[in-house]
Protein backbone atom coordinates (compact mmCIF):
# COMPACT_ATOMS: atom_id res chain seq x y z
CA UNK A 1 0.00 0.00 0.00
CA UNK A 2 1.07 3.15 -0.67
CA UNK A 3 2.12 5.61 2.23
CA UNK A 4 2.61 9.37 3.30
CA UNK A 5 5.94 9.08 2.28
CA UNK A 6 5.27 9.01 -1.37
CA UNK A 7 3.84 12.43 -0.86
CA UNK A 8 5.67 13.64 1.30
CA UNK A 9 9.49 13.03 0.28
CA UNK A 10 11.10 16.01 1.67
CA UNK A 11 10.95 17.71 4.87
CA UNK A 12 9.84 21.37 3.04
CA UNK A 13 8.19 19.72 -0.06
CA UNK A 14 4.95 18.14 -0.83
CA UNK A 15 5.98 15.69 -3.93
CA UNK A 16 3.70 13.63 -5.51
CA UNK A 17 3.76 10.70 -8.20
CA UNK A 18 2.85 11.52 -11.66
CA UNK A 19 -0.13 8.90 -11.94
CA UNK A 20 -3.89 9.43 -12.54
CA UNK A 21 -5.04 10.14 -8.94
CA UNK A 22 -1.86 12.56 -8.05
CA UNK A 23 -2.78 15.14 -10.83
CA UNK A 24 -5.54 15.90 -7.98
CA UNK A 25 -2.98 17.02 -5.49
CA UNK A 26 0.04 18.28 -7.44
CA UNK A 27 -1.23 21.69 -6.51
CA UNK A 28 0.49 21.13 -3.18
CA UNK A 29 3.86 21.48 -4.91
CA UNK A 30 2.93 25.10 -4.58
CA UNK A 31 2.16 25.16 -1.38
CA UNK A 32 5.01 23.35 -0.10
CA UNK A 33 7.99 23.82 -2.45
CA UNK A 34 11.40 23.11 -1.87
CA UNK A 35 12.50 26.00 0.38
CA UNK A 36 15.98 28.56 -0.23
CA UNK A 37 18.75 28.18 1.84
CA UNK A 38 18.37 30.69 4.93
CA UNK A 39 14.64 30.95 4.61
CA UNK A 40 12.70 31.80 7.39
CA UNK A 41 9.17 29.55 7.69
CA UNK A 42 6.11 31.05 8.10
CA UNK A 43 3.00 29.43 8.09
CA UNK A 44 0.27 30.16 5.30
CA UNK A 45 -3.15 30.08 4.76
CA UNK A 46 -4.34 27.47 2.34
CA UNK A 47 -7.11 26.89 -0.44
CA UNK A 48 -9.81 25.03 0.59
CA UNK A 49 -11.11 22.43 -2.07
CA UNK A 50 -14.77 22.74 -2.95
CA UNK A 51 -17.19 20.31 -3.41
CA UNK A 52 -16.83 18.70 -6.82
CA UNK A 53 -12.90 19.09 -7.07
CA UNK A 54 -11.74 15.15 -7.14
CA UNK A 55 -9.57 15.26 -4.26
CA UNK A 56 -12.66 15.65 -1.69
CA UNK A 57 -14.09 12.29 -3.59
CA UNK A 58 -10.65 9.98 -3.18
CA UNK A 59 -10.02 7.97 -0.20
CA UNK A 60 -6.77 9.57 1.81
CA UNK A 61 -3.59 7.48 2.05
CA UNK A 62 -2.44 6.77 5.70
CA UNK A 63 0.23 8.99 7.19
CA UNK A 64 3.74 6.97 7.78
CA UNK A 65 5.49 9.41 9.71
CA UNK A 66 3.71 11.54 12.04
CA UNK A 67 7.00 13.08 13.46
CA UNK A 68 7.58 14.13 9.92
CA UNK A 69 8.70 18.17 9.62
CA UNK A 70 6.61 18.09 6.35
CA UNK A 71 3.63 16.93 8.69
CA UNK A 72 4.07 19.30 11.60
CA UNK A 73 4.33 21.91 8.63
CA UNK A 74 1.17 20.94 7.23
CA UNK A 75 -0.66 20.67 10.82
CA UNK A 76 0.57 24.56 11.45
CA UNK A 77 -0.66 25.86 8.18
CA UNK A 78 -3.82 23.47 8.52
CA UNK A 79 -4.50 25.22 12.16
CA UNK A 80 -3.89 28.65 10.26
CA UNK A 81 -6.37 27.96 7.49
CA UNK A 82 -9.06 26.69 10.39
CA UNK A 83 -8.26 30.06 12.42
CA UNK A 84 -8.83 32.20 9.16
CA UNK A 85 -11.72 30.16 8.34
CA UNK A 86 -13.21 30.40 11.74
CA UNK A 87 -14.10 26.67 10.71
CA UNK A 88 -14.79 23.54 13.71
CA UNK A 89 -12.71 21.15 11.80
CA UNK A 90 -10.21 20.63 8.75
CA UNK A 91 -9.24 17.37 6.94
CA UNK A 92 -6.34 17.29 4.94
CA UNK A 93 -7.75 16.56 1.63
CA UNK A 94 -9.57 19.94 1.87
CA UNK A 95 -6.36 21.64 1.24
CA UNK A 96 -5.72 19.23 -1.43
CA UNK A 97 -3.28 16.68 0.55
CA UNK A 98 -4.89 13.28 0.79
CA UNK A 99 -3.24 12.17 3.82
CA UNK A 100 -5.71 10.42 6.56
CA UNK A 101 -5.16 13.45 9.15
CA UNK A 102 -7.72 16.09 10.87
CA UNK A 103 -7.98 19.20 12.79
CA UNK A 104 -11.15 19.57 15.17
CA UNK A 105 -12.17 22.52 18.01
CA UNK A 106 -14.86 22.02 19.80
CA UNK A 107 -16.56 25.04 21.17
CA UNK A 108 -16.84 26.30 24.61
CA UNK A 109 -20.30 25.02 25.80
CA UNK A 110 -20.72 22.55 23.13
CA UNK A 111 -18.79 20.14 24.26
CA UNK A 112 -20.11 16.60 26.39
CA UNK A 113 -21.84 16.91 29.38
CA UNK A 114 -19.58 17.14 32.30
CA UNK A 115 -21.55 13.96 33.99
CA UNK A 116 -20.33 11.64 31.27
CA UNK A 117 -18.03 9.24 31.98
CA UNK A 118 -16.63 6.78 29.42
CA UNK A 119 -16.61 3.09 29.11
CA UNK A 120 -13.46 0.61 29.23
CA UNK A 121 -11.03 3.08 31.02
CA UNK A 122 -11.65 5.16 28.55
CA UNK A 123 -12.37 8.91 29.38
CA UNK A 124 -13.88 11.73 27.23
CA UNK A 125 -11.77 14.77 26.66
CA UNK A 126 -11.71 17.51 28.91
CA UNK A 127 -13.48 20.28 27.53
CA UNK A 128 -10.87 23.08 27.75
CA UNK A 129 -8.95 20.68 25.87
CA UNK A 130 -11.12 20.88 22.88
CA UNK A 131 -11.12 24.52 22.09
CA UNK A 132 -8.02 24.55 20.66
CA UNK A 133 -7.24 22.41 17.48
CA UNK A 134 -6.63 18.84 17.93
CA UNK A 135 -4.80 17.03 15.97
CA UNK A 136 -5.82 13.19 14.68
CA UNK A 137 -3.49 11.36 12.69
CA UNK A 138 -4.74 8.35 10.46
CA UNK A 139 -8.06 8.21 13.11
CA UNK A 140 -10.43 5.60 13.41
CA UNK A 141 -14.13 5.68 14.80
CA UNK A 142 -16.25 3.01 16.26
CA UNK A 143 -19.68 4.41 17.68
CA UNK A 144 -21.00 2.98 20.52
CA UNK A 145 -24.86 1.99 20.31
CA UNK A 146 -27.02 2.45 17.70
CA UNK A 147 -28.63 5.86 18.62
CA UNK A 148 -28.40 8.11 15.94
CA UNK A 149 -28.99 12.25 16.10
CA UNK A 150 -30.30 14.54 13.38
CA UNK A 151 -28.37 18.11 13.67
CA UNK A 152 -27.71 20.41 10.91
CA UNK A 153 -24.14 20.75 9.66
CA UNK A 154 -22.23 22.97 7.23
CA UNK A 155 -18.58 22.61 5.53
CA UNK A 156 -15.79 24.62 4.49
CA UNK A 157 -16.01 22.90 0.96
CA UNK A 158 -19.60 24.01 0.73
CA UNK A 159 -19.26 27.09 1.73
CA UNK A 160 -22.72 28.64 2.13
CA UNK A 161 -24.88 25.93 2.83
CA UNK A 162 -26.24 23.66 5.72
CA UNK A 163 -28.26 20.39 5.79
CA UNK A 164 -29.70 18.19 8.23
CA UNK A 165 -27.54 15.31 8.84
CA UNK A 166 -27.84 12.07 10.77
CA UNK A 167 -24.99 10.93 12.69
CA UNK A 168 -23.93 8.34 15.80
CA UNK A 169 -24.35 10.46 19.23
CA UNK A 170 -21.71 8.42 20.95
CA UNK A 171 -18.15 7.35 19.37
CA UNK A 172 -15.23 5.92 20.26
CA UNK A 173 -11.92 7.17 18.52
CA UNK A 174 -8.22 6.11 18.20
CA UNK A 175 -5.74 8.68 16.73
CA UNK A 176 -1.88 9.00 16.43
CA UNK A 177 -0.16 12.43 17.84
CA UNK A 178 2.75 13.69 16.26
CA UNK A 179 5.05 12.16 18.29
CA UNK A 180 3.53 8.68 16.92
CA UNK A 181 1.68 7.96 20.15
CA UNK A 182 -2.04 6.33 20.13
CA UNK A 183 -4.68 7.66 21.90
CA UNK A 184 -8.20 7.00 22.67
CA UNK A 185 -11.21 8.88 23.29
CA UNK A 186 -15.06 8.86 23.34
CA UNK A 187 -17.26 11.34 22.58
CA UNK A 188 -20.53 12.68 22.40
CA UNK A 189 -23.03 14.98 21.05
CA UNK A 190 -21.01 18.03 18.59
CA UNK A 191 -17.88 16.91 19.68
CA UNK A 192 -18.51 13.04 18.47
CA UNK A 193 -20.36 15.36 14.90
CA UNK A 194 -17.38 16.84 14.04
CA UNK A 195 -14.91 13.82 14.72
CA UNK A 196 -17.43 12.04 12.15
CA UNK A 197 -17.85 14.62 9.82
CA UNK A 198 -13.75 15.57 9.59
CA UNK A 199 -13.09 11.66 8.94
CA UNK A 200 -15.32 11.34 6.61
CA UNK A 201 -13.28 13.80 4.52
CA UNK A 202 -10.88 11.02 4.06
CA UNK A 203 -13.25 8.44 2.80
CA UNK A 204 -14.31 10.81 0.11
CA UNK A 205 -17.49 11.49 1.67
CA UNK A 206 -19.17 15.11 2.02
CA UNK A 207 -22.48 15.70 4.52
CA UNK A 208 -24.86 15.63 1.51
CA UNK A 209 -23.86 12.15 1.03
CA UNK A 210 -24.98 11.42 4.62
CA UNK A 211 -28.51 13.47 3.86
CA UNK A 212 -31.75 11.33 4.17
CA UNK A 213 -33.82 14.69 3.01
CA UNK A 214 -32.05 16.64 0.37
CA UNK A 215 -34.82 19.36 0.96
CA UNK A 216 -33.22 20.56 3.83
CA UNK A 217 -29.99 21.44 2.13
CA UNK A 218 -29.99 25.49 2.11
CA UNK A 219 -28.47 28.58 1.67
CA UNK A 220 -27.42 29.44 5.43
CA UNK A 221 -28.29 33.04 4.06
CA UNK A 222 -32.19 31.79 4.20
CA UNK A 223 -32.25 29.81 7.26
CA UNK A 224 -34.60 31.14 9.73
CA UNK A 225 -36.39 32.99 6.98
CA UNK A 226 -40.41 32.85 8.16
CA UNK A 227 -42.51 30.90 5.24
CA UNK A 228 -44.95 33.06 3.58
CA UNK A 229 -47.94 33.51 4.67
CA UNK A 230 -51.18 31.87 1.93
CA UNK A 231 -54.19 33.51 1.93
Amino acid sequence: METARQYLSHPCESRFRQRPAARLVRRSEAVYGRLAAGHIECMAILKIARMGHPVLSSPALPVDDPASAAIARLIGDMVDTLVDANGAGLAAPQVHVPLRLVLFRVPPGRESSPEETGENGCDPAPASALESPTVLINPEIEPIGTHMVENMEACLSLPGLAGMVQRHDRIRYRWTDTEGRSHECEARGFHARVVQHECDHLDGILYPMRMTDLSTLAFTSELGRSQPVED
